[in-house]
């Protein structure tokens, strides 16, 4: 009986090749025992502590300390539910990207009519000019404390600051992305250093985290704004198209691998994150609600912006606290730029097929970003752009279910996943933690417009008007969300693996494919115009 074995040339290639006597029986485990696990896990590492730096941009500085200086820790339950969110929504991106070698765009392209499409573009684009003002705006904010440009000037300067950290990427994006995190990390150690000096009881932090409490009139608005700054809709097309530039092989061992790397990896990016939005509001919560207070300080606490946020670091770095702040917050905001550029362009290219290079699209969705921002620092100030800012974050917080629903239902879709879907024990979790935040949504939206229609000063006919208008938008958000939820699906995007095989297996992961096997590892020639780690 024939059978196919791994047969080494005389140069070292390597082919599958038929002999005539059955090889003597092996343990197939001990075929991917070849490779190291942490050397194959290193492999796969990149997407997932590339997306964590959203998770670190100028939108969660601000949200956090505006929390912080608010209601001291009782909004740290907040951040872990959402990182835990985050967590979940973000695999199953990645899941959905290893088992289909489609992104989240392209799989909704394949599976909604166009006019859904073209809908479900226009909010993503939104959502991702809503993630890219923060960037502007802290950019700005970093270039003013360092040069003392005025902040409108600032928000003109930041398209050009992100393109030349693009073009930097010729010599080598993992080169980019490890300076970018070395800097933003030093801001961590540098609020971790503070947070040890001012010493934040640590039962009123473990309060704050496990035991969820809202009080106070802007309690929601700030939750919902902590929510939209950390579980970013961008982000799930990002993950899940930045998996694919990991050449996974086609088979059930080879996608379960890759789906378990790319959780751990997650894992642990969003773990440093946590720790590093933990330690921010805490130490905002514990410098601003101190009994001895100066002046100064409890003015700089009652109106907190990224602006004047270094007299936060003040007891750790001393004079020095305002450059070195602003250079972490520089960082912080183009890296997150560079990732809001990365999921633009999957975003153009999945529903439109459309691609554009790098630097055009920057400049596009720079553009769209900066006019409001422009506005915003012209008129208010800096304190009208630290609102500015939460807003964005609202808005994302807005726009999360029409890319959440089609993920939930595409992860947990036998015709998009096969045997790779969810789990019972995930669908029961991702559902209720996606349907609660779409429900606190849509309670702020009502009860928050409701309120503001009864108590304005504008004249009876304007409240008429503003309700005919709004209302409406209202229902049309409630429906469209319905729509995605319990719409059926009909595309089919899972492709059968390979018949298990270990000699073909090693093969594979060893990048040497045998086509008449049937073999191939995933690789997109068609994203070649956008650029991806490697």
């Amino acid at each position: 009986m024939d059978s196919l074995q791994l047969q080494h040339g005389n140069e070292g290639s390597k082919r599958i090749v038929a002999v005539d006597e059955s090889p003597p029986p092996t343990d197939p485990g001990k075929h991917f025992d070849q490779k190291p696990g942490w050397r194959k896990f290193f492999s796969f590492v990149g997407p997932g502590f590339l997306v964590s730096m959203a998770y670190l941009d100028p939108g969660n500085m601000e949200t956090d300390m505006q929390a912080g200086a608010d209601h001291r820790y009782e909004l740290l339950w907040v951040i872990l539910i959402g990182l835990v969110f985050a967590l979940i929504i973000q695999s199953l991106a990645a899941n959905l990207g290893v088992t289909t070698g489609k992104h989240l765009a392209e799989v909704c392209r394949a599976e909604y009519p166009k006019y859904v499409i073209y809908c479900l573009w226009v909010l993503a684009e939104v959502a991702v000019i809503a993630a890219d003002i923060p960037e502007v705006i802290g950019t700005a904010f970093a270039l003013n404390i360092l040069f003392h440009i005025p902040l409108w000037a600032g928000v003109l300067c930041t398209g050009s600051s992100t393109l030349l950290l693009l073009g930097l990427q010729r010599y080598g994006v993992r080169k980019l992305e490890l300076v970018v995190s070395i800097l933003v990390f030093l801001m961590a150690a540098c609020f971790f250093g503070e947070m040890s000096y001012v010493k934040p009881p640590a039962k009123d932090v473990l309060k704050g985290i496990f035991v969820p409490k809202l009080s106070g009139h802007s309690a929601t608005g700030d939750a919902i704004a902590l929510i939209g700054a950390l579980v970013m809709p961008h982000n799930l097309f990002l993950h899940s198209g930045l998996v694919l530039s990991r050449k996974v092989p086609n088979s059930v061992r080879g996608i379960n691998d890759a789906c378990r790397f790319f959780l751990i990896e997650s894992g642990l990016a969003l773990l440093v994150a946590f720790f590093i939005n933990v330690a921010i509001i805490s130490v905002t919560g514990a410098v601003c609600s101190a009994t001895n207070l100066s002046q100064e300080t409890s003015d700089s606490c009652n109106n907190i912006t990224l602006n004047s946020a270094s007299f936060l670091l003040k007891n750790v770095l001393g004079k020095s606290s305002s450059i070195l702040y602003a250079v972490a917050l520089l960082a912080s905001g183009q890296s997150s730029a560079i990732t809001g550029t990365y999921a633009g362009q999957f975003v153009m290219q999945g529903f439109l097929d459309l691609k554009m290079k790098i630097w055009l699209r920057n400049i596009m969705t720079r553009s769209i970003a900066i006019t409001p921002s422009l506005i915003v620092s012209i008129i208010g100030g800096s304190s009208g752009a630290g609102r500015l800012i939460i807003i964005a974050s609202m808005i994302l917080s807005f726009e999360l279910p029409f890319s959440l629903m089609p993920l939930l239902k595409f992860s947990s879709s036998t015709s998009k996943m096969g045997p790779h879907k969810n789990s019972i024990y995930i669908i029961i979790v991702s559902w209720i933690l996606g349907l609660g935040i779409i429900g606190i949504n849509i309670y702020y939206l009502s009860t928050g417009f409701v309120g503001w229609l009864t108590n304005n000063s504008l004249p009876r006919v304007g409240n008429v008007f503003i309700g005919i208008l709004v209302f409406p938008l209202m229902a049309a958000y409630i429906l469209a969300v319905i729509y995605l939820m319990f719409r059926k699906d009909h595309a089919v995007t899972f492709k059968e693996p390979i018949t298990f095989d270990p000699n073909a297996q090693v093969d594979m992961e060893n990048g040497n494919p045998n086509p008449h096997h049937g073999d191939c590892i995933p690789h997109r020639e068609d994203l070649a115009d956008i650029t991806l780690p490697e």
